[in-house]
């Protein structure tokens, strides 16, 4: 960094003392590069005084055009972003929607097959139900019938085979 002490000063030896003045070779040569090609660009210098161009000078402060634009733009693209957002949201829950409303077409197809199933169960237990108390009441009356058979051969065990009773039957045969 260069001093800024004036070239007087004793205490520095200043071997630019012949540069005093108000001009420097450098404004020099700008004078003579103008003169030589008015059509070349001047180099853009700095406010701050020195001689290298300093990067976080040369974009200053953006006016308030330039923020209110960078602010729309974020705020374009967060609105774009949201509205995406949003429509990928209701295509899952329309999806989500759809899957609900297959699952219920199934539950009441399988519902209806198992109702027409109960149906049919029923039916045939009916069914079955009224022959098993037709055939209990036929082995009733089976069963007495064997009863009384049986009471018949017992009774005609019991009594003595009698001649009288052939003849009886014979002479009823006879007639």
């Amino acid at each position: 960094m260069l001093s800024t002490l004036p070239p007087s000063d004793s205490l520095l030896d200043n071997s630019f003392s012949v540069f005093s003045g108000s001009f420097t070779p450098w404004d020099f040569h700008d004078m003579f590069s103008d003169a030589v090609n008015p059509t070349s660009p001047k180099p853009v210098t700095s406010s701050s005084g020195s001689e290298e161009p300093n990067p976080t000078h040369a974009k200053q402060k953006p006016d308030s055009n330039e923020l209110n634009r960078v602010t729309d733009e974020r705020k374009k693209r967060r609105m774009i972003s949201n509205r995406e957002s949003a429509r990928r949201s209701r295509m899952r829950k329309q999806r989500h929607l759809d899957n609900l409303r297959n699952q219920l077409n199934k539950c009441r197809i399988e519902n209806r097959e198992l109702k027409n199933r109960l149906q049919f169960i029923l039916y045939h237990s009916n069914r079955i139900r009224t022959e098993n108390e037709w055939l209990r009441s036929e082995r009733t009356v089976l069963s007495q019938r064997i009863n009384n058979y049986t009471q018949i051969l017992v009774f005609q065990q019991l009594q003595p085979f009698s001649p009288a009773w052939t003849c009886n039957t014979t002479t009823v045969i006879a007639e």
